[in-house]
């Protein structure tokens, strides 16, 4: 169980992804179940998995005061863009990382696409 711990209190890292990505972060090490069974990971197939299932993990994991970083794969966060660009708070960072299958886009990271405004930078 792999978290950073801050004097007594552990932070952790959550992973939405294919399964292939999930699986690489829970053999890094990063997986955890708490003692109400709830996992930092959610395992997506766009074919299967309904959106409101995958915007639920979303809000579980960066509504978890325990998260510090949520990753999502860009091609997921896609799919629940506008719930991901509402979220503003600094804490857990919501980070868009590539899959397997898709590469990462800069011009679709709507984070990134936000510190370049607070940055001056053009997108």
């Amino acid at each position: 169980m792999a978290g950073i711990a801050q004097r007594d209190k552990k932070f952790y890292i959550a992973v939405i992804g294919d399964e292939d990505t999930v699986t690489g972060f829970l053999l890094s090490g990063i997986g955890n179940i708490d003692s109400s069974k709830n996992a930092n990971f959610f395992v997506v197939d766009l074919k299967e998995t309904s959106i409101s299932s995958i915007e639920d993990a979303f809000k579980r994991f960066t509504r978890d005061s325990n998260m510090a970083v949520v990753l999502i794969n860009q091609n997921i966060a896609n799919e629940i863009r506008a719930e991901i660009n509402s979220f503003k708070k600094p804490i857990p960072a919501v980070l868009e990382i590539p899959s397997k299958e898709h590469p990462y886009n800069a011009t679709q990271d709507g984070i990134l696409q936000r510190v370049r405004g607070m940055l001056g930078q053009a997108t």
